[in-house]
């Protein structure tokens, strides 16, 4: 099974993950049942790393992978678990971000206690908070590592040079990021900069928020006020138009024997830096669908047909609304 290492002297993990949003009705209702099944595979598959929030379903997803653990005693050794934390509200129930080390800590105090464990492997800065120096933040999340309450520490969606910043004070395991056939700006800087510092990058909605697979979500069946109702890469026209495109990624994949969404991280793993995906799943035949990317080594010339098909800025929309692009700290 493919392998990396999560930051500079880290473990050596599968380089496979699991993304816990699902847990939380993200992207479609699911049930603890559902989760626990999707677990039970993936560490029977060998996966190790499961990332969650503690914003996910307001804890939700936490809970469930304390339940999960709860059930399975000794469990908690064949699982590398990441979470986040500093996103909050303030008086008025407006999204907010708080990097204080005191507010960091108290929240993971918190996805502590709902996971029923001691420590994390990893705790990301969910979003960077600009009125707080990053400097400042990395000195604090050192506080949290040595106090034993995480083993490493990263950030989520910040710029390349944040990253060197606050590198350069604690050393930073993983930075997160949207990476995939459809996102493709960390190219632009942030991979770089990770595999230059051995900086994990761990790529979230690696099969295009669904647009990747074989079964793309139906954005009528969301509505306003969702992500998927509000992405615009599923509002009309885009939609229509990123469904053709992707057809001819669907029929590659099947011309080669795999689900799209294996052919998908199969791409990823391909590429010249410690990138580790964690798509999100609510079910086990779909885990298997992108299992089959860890055993799939792609090519020059297959990469060139996946380009062909998917070339560069392919994508009719952005990757996030207006609203949705509050905290990703934008660099090109």
């Amino acid at each position: 099974m493919k392998t990396l290492i999560m930051g500079q002297g880290g473990p050596e993990i599968p380089a496979l993950g699991i993304g816990a949003m699902s847990f939380a009705d993200f992207y479609g209702e699911t049930t603890e049942a559902a989760s626990f099944a999707v677990l039970d595979a993936a560490v029977a598959a060998g996966l190790r790393h499961i990332d969650t929030s503690n914003v996910y379903g307001k804890g939700r997803s936490e809970r469930t992978i304390g339940a999960w653990l709860a059930a399975n005693p000794g469990a908690r050794d064949k699982l590398h678990i990441a979470t986040k934390a500093g996103i909050t509200q303030d008086a008025q129930g407006r999204r907010v971000f708080n990097n204080s080390a005191a507010h960091l800590e108290a929240e993971l105090d918190g996805s502590l206690a709902r996971m029923g464990v001691e420590q994390v492997d990893l705790f990301y800065v969910h979003r960077r908070e600009a009125a707080i120096p990053i400097e400042e933040v990395a000195e604090g999340l050192g506080r949290i590592v040595a106090k034993g309450k995480a083993r490493a520490v990263g950030f989520s969606e910040i710029a390349p040079s944040s990253l060197r910043r606050a590198h350069a004070v604690f050393p930073v395991a993983a930075v997160q990021s949207e990476y995939s056939l459809s996102s493709r700006f960390v190219e632009l800087g942030l991979l770089q900069a990770c595999r230059e510092l051995g900086v994990a990058l761990v790529a979230f909605s690696p099969v295009g928020r669904s647009l990747l697979t074989d079964a793309p979500l139906d954005p009528a069946k969301f509505g306003k006020g969702s992500f998927v109702g509000d992405n615009p890469r599923f509002q009309p026209p885009n939609f229509a138009a990123n469904l053709a495109i992707t057809d001819g990624f669907r029929r590659l994949a099947a011309e080669m024997e795999v689900p799209a969404a294996g052919l998908a991280i199969a791409w990823l793993l391909a590429q010249d830096g410690p990138v580790l995906p964690i798509p999100g799943t609510r079910s086990v035949a779909h885990l298997r669908e992108l299992l089959r990317g860890l055993d799939l080594d792609l090519g020059p010339e297959d990469l060139a047909r996946i380009e062909s098909v998917l070339p560069v800025g392919w994508a009719h929309g952005d990757r996030y609304s207006d609203g949705q692009y509050v905290g990703p700290e934008r660099f090109c």
